[in-house]
């Protein structure tokens, strides 16, 4: 099942530069796990659109609270909801 994270960040650019490597390192490992169906962050840097594949809510919630954004205070508030994928064009979301 699918969970989107509407997530905004603190407003504290340098931290948000300087865990950006690791967040991403983190993200790219759940892709590759299968744990990640989409992720991005808003075009102002604000916070990000996070869609993990998880059992349940609590399941989502972990590895959202498992990454090095959250663990070091880049999350500053979010909201997690089941989603469910109708529509999905693979070809406009680039890469």
């Amino acid at each position: 099942m699918k969970f989107a994270a509407y997530i905004d960040y603190a407003p504290d650019p340098a931290k948000i530069k300087e865990w950006r490597p690791k967040h991403r390192g983190y993200l790219t490992d759940l892709f590759n796990e299968g744990k990640l169906a989409a992720s991005g962050p808003f075009t102002d840097d604000s916070g990000a659109l996070i869609v993990y594949e998880a059992p349940t809510k609590e399941a989502a919630e972990a590895i959202l609270k498992a990454d090095p954004f959250f663990k070091q205070g880049v999350f500053a508030k979010w909201e997690l909801r089941p989603w469910n994928a109708i529509f999905v064009n693979r070809d406009l979301l680039g890469g």
